[in-house]
């Protein structure tokens, strides 16, 4: 058994579009009859890679001779700035740690001063209660006079 064979025509008169024609065995002449548009998918420039420039990137990029001086000199501004680049990367590792270890040292001073206070507050405090106390103790409740003005903390039979 053969298989069907297909040929591609180009129609002068609508360019962009592709005839095909098919021819099967038992064709009659008249298979002209038959013919189809099928739109190509054909590039307008076949050089371009889907219409789109290449990123400079994806150029490719002119070997310099490693002999040249152009060569050597982007080799040298290279290897400077490199050089460069290493050195304040250093520079900032070393600034990092100067800055955590003046950060832990002002820690500990004022995790002392807290602990300082700290003390403080609790014999200031105790002071106070010893004292307080003390006074309680010496002041006598006032004698019930019927002339007697109440004391501040005192209300009045009204609410007031």
């Amino acid at each position: 058994m053969s298989r069907p064979s297909q040929a591609k025509l180009t129609t002068p008169n609508q360019p962009g579009v592709s005839v095909i024609q098919s021819q099967v065995a038992a064709a009659a002449p008249s298979a002209t009859s038959s013919l189809q548009q099928v739109p190509q998918l054909i590039p307008a420039h076949p050089t371009a890679a889907g219409g789109k420039a290449a990123p400079p990137s994806k150029m490719k990029k002119q070997q310099a001779d490693k002999d040249s001086e152009e060569y050597r000199q982007r080799r040298e501004r290279n290897n400077l700035a490199v050089k460069k680049s290493r050195m304040r990367s250093k520079q900032k590792a070393m600034d990092t740690q100067q800055r955590v270890n003046e950060l832990k040292e002002e820690n500990e001073r004022l995790e002392a001063k807290i602990k300082l206070l700290s003390k403080e507050l609790s014999v200031l405090k105790d002071l106070f209660l010893e004292h307080a106390h003390n006074l309680a103790d010496n002041v006598q409740p006032p004698a019930a006079t019927a002339g007697a003005s109440p004391g501040p903390n005192a209300t009045s039979a009204n609410g007031q």
